[in-house]
């Protein structure tokens, strides 16, 4: 069996990063509101976690642990559509 290139087994463990991101929806006090998104990230290996205001915030998480390492991080990518199409499915409002 060949690995794919990068694959975890290659990789240092200090240069390996996992988050948890929760995401779940606050119903509305009364029928007339819409409903809101709240979230919180977690980067697994030293515990630190952070409650999301705006899904740029789950970004800028994540950056602070890859810029150190050369990454480029680019904002309001394919995760924010990809969770805007998802609330929209649910016929939720969405995080802004």
């Amino acid at each position: 069996m060949v690995s794919p290139p990068h694959a975890e087994s290659d990789t240092h463990a200090s240069s390996v990063h996992s988050f948890i991101v929760k995401l779940w929806l606050e119903p509305p006090a009364d029928k007339s509101a819409r409903a809101t998104w709240h979230g919180s990230i977690t980067h697994v290996p030293d515990g630190n976690r952070q409650y999301l205001r705006e899904l740029d915030d789950i970004t800028d998480f994540i950056g602070q642990y890859l810029l150190g390492e050369g990454a480029e991080i680019r904002r309001g990518g394919r995760v924010r559509r990809w969770l805007r199409r998802w609330g929209r499915g649910l016929g939720a409002g969405a995080m802004t």
